[in-house]
C-alpha cells in the first residue's frame, strides 16, 4: 500500500493524540512500517534513528524476539483474566515479586494499571485515602510543579502543571496546586544553579504554609522532568525538597514513568537522587513499550495503612495485572538485568553520551547542551551570549524537529528545547551518528532562521506523554 493511501485512511478515520487534527490531515502523517534495534523505517523507505525510544519507552530497542516469545507463550496459556474478586494468576505474582526486589527496600507492594496516566489516577486516590485512614481527612491538597507532566486523564492532567492542557480540560480536579519548576536555564539564570534550586524548594515550603500544612497530603514530581523539556534539577534542589517534606510530614510521590527502568543509569530515577518516595508511578520502560502496562510501587508506610486499616479500596481497572502484559514486562526486566543494561547506562553509555552531546554546545544556536544518563536536551537560542530566544512565530523548535526527521533522526521539540531519550541499547557508534545528525539539523535550522528578527520569548506549548 502506498503512503498516500495510508495517509488518506489516517485522515478519514484516525484522531491522533496531542494533534491539530486539521493541520495533520492537510500535511499527511509519517507512516512507520517496521523497526529494529534503535531504528524505525517509514513507508518511503527511510531508516530513522529513534532518538526518543518511541515515547521514552523502548528501552531494550526494537525487535527483541524474547519479548515476542514471552507474549506468545502467555497468550497460549492464559491470554487474559482479571485480578478482581479474590483472583490472581502466576504472571502478575512473578512480576510483583520482581518489581519489589528491584525497588528501594522500603517498597514492598505494587498496584497494577494499564498506563502511567492510570497510575497517577491511582496515586491521587491512594494519597487521599491514606490520610483519611490516618484520621486527617483534611489533608487532601496535592502539590505538583508548573510544566510537570503526569498523564492526560483528568486526574493526571490536573496533577501536571501544563497550562495548555488545563485550558482545554477544566475544571481540573480540585485541591491540587502547583509551584515553580527547577528549570534553571529557562527561569533561573539570574542566580547560580545551587541558589535557584534552593529557591524552588523554598517556593514549595511557601505553598505548604499558604495552604496550611494540616491540609497538604503530598508533593508529586518527576525526578527529571521529561515531557516538560528534559529538565535536570540543580544539585541543591532535591535535598532541599526532602527537608521541606520531612519538616511538614508530607508524602513524596516520585513519578518514575519516564525515569524508571534504567533511563538515568539506576533502576529508578529516585535512586540517582537519593530519594525515598512513598509512592512511585511506573509504566513505559516497564515493558519496553511492547505491551501497555503501568502501576504504582507503594511504600510500606502507605501500604501497611491501606492493608491494615483500609477495608475495601474501591479502585481498579479491567486490565490491572493483565497476564500477557505482565509476562512481557517480567521478561523485559529479566533481560535488562541479565544484560547489565542499567549498569552500562550509568558507567559507559551515559558518560559517553554526555561527552558527545556537550560537543553540540559550540553550535551558534545552542544555549545549553545538558544530559543525564540517556536523556538529553539542547536549548535553541538566537544569541548564545544573552540566551535570547528566537521570535515565537518562527517555531524554531518545530522547524528543527522536522529537519531532524529529514536528516534521519527522531529528536523531539518542546517549544525551543530539543530533547532525546534513545533506547538503552544504543551503541557508541550509534551515539556518534545521533550527534552527527543532530548537528546537521542544527546547521540547517540556523540557515533557515538566519534572516529573521529575534525576541526574548519562546513558546513551550508542545506536549507529549
Amino acid at each position: 500500500m502506498q503512503t498516500e493511501e495510508y495517509q488518506r485512511r489516517d485522515r478519514d478515520h484516525h484522531l491522533h493524540p496531542f494533534t491539530d487534527f486539521k493541520a495533520l490531515g492537510e500535511e499527511g502523517c509519517r507512516v512507520v512500517t517496521h523497526a529494529e534495534g534503535v531504528y524505525i523505517h517509514d513507508s518511503e523507505g527511510n531508516r530513522i534513528l529513534d532518538g526518543m525510544a518511541g515515547l521514552w519507552c523502548v528501552n531494550l530497542g526494537y525487535g527483541r524476539r524474547e519479548l515476542v516469545e514471552a507474549a506468545t507463550a502467555q497468550l497460549e496459556q492464559l491470554p487474559y483474566y482479571n485480578t478482581f474478586f479474590k483472583t490472581t494468576h502466576p504472571p502478575v505474582l512473578r512480576l510483583a515479586d520482581k518489581l519489589c526486589e528491584l525497588a528501594p527496600a522500603h517498597i514492598n507492594h505494587v498496584f497494577f494499571t494499564g498506563s502511567g496516566s492510570e497510575a497517577n489516577d491511582t496515586v491521587l486516590r491512594m494519597v487521599r485515602r491514606y490520610w483519611a485512614l490516618k484520621g486527617q481527612p483534611d489533608k487532601r491538597w496535592i502539590i505538583g510543579r508548573e510544566n510537570g507532566y503526569h498523564g492526560s486523564t483528568l486526574a493526571g492532567m490536573s496533577l501536571g502543571g501544563m497550562a495548555p492542557m488545563h485550558g482545554q480540560g477544566g475544571p481540573c480536579v480540585p485541591e491540587i496546586a502547583h509551584v515553580a519548576q527547577p528549570y534553571w536555564f529557562g527561569e533561573g539564570r539570574d542566580l547560580s544553579p545551587e541558589a535557584f534550586g534552593r529557591q524552588c524548594a523554598a517556593a514549595l515550603e511557601d505553598k505548604i504554609l499558604e495552604l496550611g500544612e494540616e491540609n497538604v497530603a503530598a508533593f508529586i514530581a518527576e525526578p527529571v522532568q521529561g515531557a516538560g523539556g528534559a529538565i535536570m534539577p540543580p544539585a541543591s534542589y532535591w535535598p532541599a525538597v526532602k527537608a521541606v517534606l520531612a519538616k511538614y510530614d508530607i508524602l513524596l510521590v516520585a513519578d518514575e514513568v519516564i525515569c524508571g527502568f534504567g533511563r538515568l543509569g539506576e533502576w529508578f530515577g529516585s535512586q540517582h537522587f537519593g530519594l525515598e518516595p512513598d509512592l512511585m508511578p511506573i509504566a513505559k520502560g516497564l515493558s519496553s513499550g511492547y505491551l501497555p502496562i503501568g502501576g504504582v510501587l507503594v511504600g510500606d508506610r502507605v501500604a501497611d495503612t491501606l492493608i491494615e486499616e483500609g477495608s475495601e479500596f474501591f479502585h481498579g481497572f479491567t486490565y490491572s495485572g493483565h497476564p500477557t502484559c505482565a509476562a512481557v514486562a517480567l521478561r523485559n526486566l529479566e533481560l535488562l538485568e541479565a544484560e547489565g543494561v542499567v549498569d552500562r547506562v550509568r558507567d559507559d553509555l551515559g558518560p559517553y553520551l554526555a561527552e558527545r552531546w556537550t560537543s553540540l554546545a559550540d553550535h551558534p544556536i545552542v544555549g545549553e547542551a545538558r544530559s543525564l544518563g540517556l536523556m538529553g536536551a539542547l536549548e535553541l537560542v538566537a544569541d548564545q551570549g544573552t540566551g535570547m530566544r528566537f521570535d515565537k512565530p518562527l517555531g524554531a523548535g518545530n522547524l528543527c524537529r522536522d529537519l531532524c526527521f529529514e536528516a534521519g533522526l527522531v529528536m523531539r521539540s518542546v517549544g525551543d528545547t530539543m530533547i532525546i531519550s534513545p533506547p538503552l541499547v544504543i551503541t557508541h557508534d550509534e551515539i556518534d551518528e545521533l550527534v552527527r545528525l543532530a548537528r546537521r539539523a542544527l546547521d540547517e535550522t540556523a540557515r533557515r532562521l538566519a534572516e529573521h528578527v529575534v525576541t526574548d520569548d519562546a513558546p513551550r506549548e508542545e506536549i507529549r506523554a
